[in-house]
């Protein structure tokens, strides 16, 4: 918060409120048309290769609560078009800035997006629902499907592995490097450091 062009943090601002004796209260308005939210879950079974990094994913399930389906066929492309877009987030694209500020991954060659042959045929489930709000019953899957894939790799290649990744992309040579970190690269037990 900004207060008379001085930035102050919101403990400070409601640390002074207390000091005072004055209660911070706060009203907010929404003018737009109600909306649904819609919801998916995302399950991976994935494999490791300890000595490289590699990752293989074995299966991949999203369940997807779109309200009615009207048309199966072209919700679930956009469900597994938003599996593949949060695919190349996840495991492959990096904006790299250099010292100046310029973007140095500014061409394919350097900016990997996924290709058909790294995108793994996912198994798409709808849950029986029938939204009140959304046309003929339909809820959007417009974003929703990408949400939850980065969380649940990163949640197949923890329990893999046993260790955890917290940023993205999480790359092969990442993973090897965590693994390597954590003391689970065969064949480096005993090579000194």
């Amino acid at each position: 918060m900004v207060i008379d062009g001085t930035p102050v943090a919101m403990a400070e601002l409601a640390q002074a409120a207390a000091d005072a004796g004055v209660e911070l209260a706060a009203e907010g308005r929404w003018g737009g048309t109600p909306r649904s939210v819609a919801f998916n879950a995302h399950g991976f079974r994935v494999a490791v290769n300890r000595g490289t990094g590699e990752l293989r994913i074995l299966q991949s399930v999203q369940a997807a609560d779109a309200g009615v389906v009207v048309n199966p066929r072209q919700c679930r492309g956009q469900i597994e078009g938003g599996i593949a877009q949060a695919l190349g987030a996840t495991l492959y694209e990096e904006v790299v800035v250099d010292d100046a500020g310029k973007v140095t991954t500014d061409i394919l060659r350097q900016y990997h997006i996924p290709t058909f042959a790294d995108v793994p045929r996912s198994e798409v489930y709808f849950a029986d629902t029938n939204d009140k709000l959304g046309p003929l019953g339909a809820k959007s899957m417009s974003e929703s499907p990408f949400n939850p894939v980065a969380p649940a790799l990163a949640n197949a290649i923890r329990n893999a592995t046993g260790v955890r990744f917290a940023s993205l992309p999480i790359a092969r040579d990442r993973i090897y490097l965590g693994l390597k970190e954590a003391g689970l690269v065969p064949g480096l037990e005993h090579v000194p450091a």
